[in-house]
């Protein structure tokens, strides 16, 4: 019987219908769109999802129940002795904690082993990568937890905004401040450093507000992220919810340009987070990594 068995969330960007060449398990997020539920890369697609968001849709997002959570463990553990599970961060999502909380009961404890290292999109499919390459050098789960936790913060996430509509939908923008940054063709740049979405800055146009991204980064990159680098063990990434596929490849490459000697993985933006951030959104960030 294989011994570990690496279970994520889709948020990661990784799709449970990819799970199998990546030898991981994927639990897909919920969406609910106009009051029905859909299942992240189950029962609806991207171009499905965006169609109904611009066409005025009420989208919102929810943690998968308990049940759903347990029933995947069950499953996996009746053909592994363990299981480490890296959900999205605690600090985005009610998801971590309650599977914290489920795994401390019979006959979960000391066999599911829940991963809080803050990531979210490619950091947290990084993690999931390293996870499984873990296992495959013989660490127990609570080895694997113990080592993706303490390296945590050796990660860095950009996001820029093309559009203000839905973070104002979800609460996050007034409605009077996404009226002035439409008008101004403002694009607001957040960074994900730990737990939380914070604001970072504002940008004239989408050119413009990757242009910051990218001057973040590498000050991130060439500072405190120095060390990794010089290592070979430290990769840079791109995410982005739907856009033109020609607007798409113009920014992978420009990042390749800028980080020519660092490996370079690409996942989309999936359907829970492009609920708030809307077609047009781009990330870009550096994580570290183990070999696989």
């Amino acid at each position: 019987m294989p011994g570990i068995a690496i279970m994520t969330d889709s948020n990661c960007g990784i799709m449970p219908s990819e799970e199998t060449s990546y030898g991981i398990h994927v639990l897909p997020m919920p969406v609910i769109i106009d009051g029905k539920t859909y299942s992240e890369g189950i029962d609806i697609t991207p171009d499905v999802f965006y169609q109904k968001q611009t066409s005025g849709s009420v989208i919102t997002t929810s943690q998968p129940s308990p049940g759903d959570v347990t029933a995947m463990w069950d499953r996996l553990l009746s053909c592994h002795d363990e299981i480490v599970f890296i959900p999205m961060s605690s600090g985005l999502s009610n998801t971590c904690q309650t599977a914290l909380i489920l795994a401390g009961s019979s006959p979960y404890q000391g066999r599911v082993h829940i991963v809080d290292n803050h990531r979210i999109s490619i950091t947290q499919a990084l993690s999931v990568l390293d996870a499984k390459a873990l296992a495959e050098e013989g660490l127990s789960g609570a080895e694997i937890k113990a080592v993706l936790e303490k390296e945590a913060m050796d990660a860095t996430i950009y996001i820029a905004v093309d559009t203000l509509e839905y973070l104002k939908k979800g609460g996050r923008i007034t409605p009077a401040a996404a009226a002035i940054g439409t008008m101004l063709r403002l694009k607001p740049v957040l960074t994900i450093q730990g737990d939380k979405l914070d604001s970072f800055a504002r940008a004239r146009g989408m050119k413009s507000a990757f242009h910051t991204m990218l001057k973040a980064l590498k000050k991130d990159i060439d500072t405190r992220l120095a060390p990794l680098r010089k290592q070979g063990c430290l990769k840079i990434g791109l995410a982005n919810t739907q856009m033109e596929p020609e607007k798409l490849e113009a920014f992978k490459t420009e990042l390749h340009e800028n980080f020519p000697d660092m490996d370079f993985v690409y996942f989309p933006l999936t359907m829970s987070i492009g609920t708030h951030v809307g077609p047009g959104g781009l990330g870009i960030g550096a994580v570290r990594f183990h070999e696989n």
